[in-house]
């Protein structure tokens, strides 16, 4: 029992302990322009933990990814905002239209509307485990979210469940909120890459 009630400590100071860092970064670089960046470190520090190493430098992590990241994070953030941003726009028009043909309009944005969202869920960790151009890493984020809905459904499940947990217990959000949901989709990306992989030699 004390064996559990250890590993239970030492789980929950990493995970505070990474979320407070990551608010710090996202808030170093001006709010809008650190989320990307500090996410990125975020997920650099989860795949670490994913592949069992536990010993990484949460600090010096973040400290080194933000500032190498940094620019090159902001402009793939940039497309899929401006992506994003074209689409909710199409679906405010198309939602303003008559008739069955905007009805169909509708819906048909607002499925793209839910690949990107999909799209860039696997973003982040296919940008710290692969090493592709900016174009690439946007192109491979929707080719491996659409021949992986397994992957994407479980995602989607974890994220309920923090979610909820998080909804119910609201004091949480300020230690959880970033570092579960990303701990959550880099392990089950992680095992997708692997399997994905051998196909790819």
């Amino acid at each position: 029992m004390g064996k559990v009630l250890y590993e239970a400590s030492q789980w929950i100071t990493r995970l505070v302990w990474v979320n407070l860092v990551w608010l710090f970064f996202i808030i170093a670089g001006l709010g809008i322009f650190g989320i990307m960046p500090a996410t990125i470190a975020l997920y650099t520090v989860t795949r670490r933990w994913a592949n069992r190493d536990f010993d990484v430098s949460v600090w010096q992590t973040f400290k080194k990814v933000f500032k190498q990241e940094f620019i090159q994070a902001n402009l793939v953030g940039s497309v899929f905002f401006i992506i994003g941003l074209f689409l909710f726009i199409d679906l405010r028009i198309a939602n303003a239209m008559q008739g069955t043909f905007s009805v169909i309009l509708y819906f048909f944005i607002f499925f793209l509307l839910l690949l990107l969202l999909n799209a860039f869920l696997h973003f982040f960790p296919i940008y710290v485990h692969f090493h592709y151009s900016i174009k690439n890493y946007i192109k491979q984020s929707f080719i491996i979210s659409l021949i992986s809905p397994v992957s994407s459904m479980m995602i989607i499940v974890g994220l309920f469940f923090i979610g909820y947990l998080i909804k119910n217990m609201p004091g949480l959000l300020p230690f959880v909120s970033g570092v579960l949901p990303a701990y959550w989709i880099m392990t089950v990306c992680l095992r997708r890459f692997r399997k994905l992989e051998p196909q790819a030699n």
